[in-house]
């Protein structure tokens, strides 16, 4: 009998542990990698590997920093409640790092959320073109919403086999592509010579490797979300261990693996890295792989919209807990969901899907250059918070750091210098200057809207977060 527990929010404990690992791999296998890789393979070359490699690694780092603090004090919100208690010993620095990371959070998932259903309907359009593109996406959008309304059980089921397909997939393109390559296909010899038969392994120097690392933070968010839903399971801790440490394993082997295969097959400079995967799949003489990677793209963008949809309204809810967002949206119904705030998501990424089509060059623009950005922001406040939270941790209550962040402190400032510096790269990068423009004013509204709270809004709340997961633990 399935268990009703709940946690102090109000939230049932209905995630298992398989669950758990398949939401921590899906999150980070996305669009981005299918078809996003073939810009940065396009501008770096081969060495797009590189790209990939050096963006990974900082991933790694990130999420091995939020295991440690997601077991040690698992918590709804997650890296929202462990940027308040970082700052315990400054309230009002903790009451705004905290609003600032929750609610640029929430904007993250929120315009992937439109993003996803977008291309969702321009995927489906490949079968079905005489569908006009606004009733596919809103089909798509209200059928996960309401997969999301039903129960967290119901969405991890469906993350679960969205996120199996996907890396069955990668699993699948990395044993046909490894054999082929090595010359263990039928009729074919072992040929690397795609690697450096056209101007070299780094045919463009090493500006568009750099270059490729600043787009390909992007393509890897997604991972943390299994932090989030931590508070959703049984054994957070155990959960979140288990999760974290198989992305750690895997997510290199994914992106860096299956990338250094495509540039192997085909070259980097022909027409087909456009579609990367697709012509990898032509060039071993796979039947039908327009249709086979379309299904699975497809059910890529699925997966990110089911996970976007939940991301953004427990992080929104997370935010009622504390009085930075409104209290109407904490309501929770029978089945431990949180109705109000995953609605409210719905009716922004709707919004958001009307921009698409109505104000595809102001609005809906403005959108999409702005949320990359918002998600490196997010990714230093993280490594900032584990900085702080582990010298408290280690005098206070040293039994809590059951998974610990490598050579700490050192990596850890590693990973944040590494992280301002494709914020500082950025500024020097044409294609990336409105990014970060526009991230920047997003981040300016936000402290706007702060300040505005602060002044007419509710009191700022503040309780260290430590003492809450001794009680949250004990239930």
């Amino acid at each position: 009998m399935e268990s009703k527990a709940v946690n102090s929010g109000g939230l049932q404990h209905g995630l298992k542990q398989r669950h758990m690992t398949m939401i921590a791999l899906g999150g980070v296998i996305g669009a981005g990698l299918f078809v996003g890789s073939g810009v940065v393979i396009k501008s770096a070359g081969p060495a797009a590997v590189l790209s990939f490699l050096l963006t990974g690694g900082l991933v790694v780092l990130v999420m091995r920093m939020l295991g440690e603090m997601a077991t040690a004090m698992p918590a709804t919100g997650a890296f929202y409640e462990f940027a308040r208690a970082a700052w315990s010993d400054r309230p009002v620095v903790g009451n705004l790092a905290g609003f600032l990371t929750g609610w640029m959070y929430w904007y993250f998932w929120v315009i992937v959320v439109a993003l996803e259903a977008v291309a969702g309907a321009e995927l489906v359009r490949y079968w079905l073109p005489d569908v006009p593109a606004w009733i596919i996406s809103l089909v798509l959008l209200v059928t996960l919403t309401m997969t999301n309304l039903v129960s967290v059980k119901s969405f991890g089921e469906f993350e679960f086999w969205f996120a199996s397909i996907k890396v069955a997939a990668i699993v699948v393109f990395l044993f046909l592509g490894g054999l082929y390559v090595f010359g263990m296909w039928p009729d074919v010899s072992a040929n690397v010579s795609n690697l450096t038969a056209h101007g070299g392994f780094m045919p463009n120097g090493i500006v568009p490797v750099l270059t490729g690392a600043v787009a390909a933070t992007a393509f890897y968010f997604g991972a943390e979300i299994v932090t989030v839903a931590a508070a959703e399971t049984s054994e957070p801790q155990r959960a979140v261990a288990k999760a974290t440490n198989s992305v750690i394993t895997r997510v290199l082997c994914f992106y860096v693996g299956s990338v250094l295969l495509v540039v192997c097959l085909i070259p980097w400079n022909s027409a087909g890295i456009a579609t990367p995967y697709v012509s990898a799949l032509d060039a071993m003489g796979i039947p039908a792989a327009a249709h086979i990677m379309n299904a699975i793209v497809l059910i890529a963008v699925l997966s990110a919209l089911n996970s976007g949809l939940y991301a953004s309204s427990r992080m929104l809810f997370a935010l009622t807990q504390r009085g930075d967002a409104p209290k109407t949206l904490a309501k929770v119904s029978r089945n431990g969901v949180p109705v109000p705030a995953i609605l409210a998501a719905t009716l922004f990424g709707y919004g958001a899907v009307v921009m698409s089509y109505v104000s595809p060059d102001t609005v809906f623009a403005f959108l999409v250059n702005s949320y990359g950005t918002v998600a490196i922001f997010v990714y230093v406040s993280i490594a900032v918070s584990q900085l702080r939270l582990r010298a408290r941790l280690e005098k206070e209550d040293p039994a809590r750091l059951r998974v610990k962040m490598w050579c700490y402190p050192y990596l850890t400032w590693v990973a944040i210098v590494g992280m301002l510096s494709i914020v500082v790269a950025m500024a020097f990068i044409p294609e990336q200057r409105t990014p970060l423009l526009l991230g920047v004013v997003s981040l300016g509204i936000l402290l706007a809207a702060y300040a505005a709270k602060c002044l007419w809004g509710s009191k700022p709340q503040f309780e260290p977060v430590v003492m809450e997961m001794q009680v949250f633990e004990k239930r």
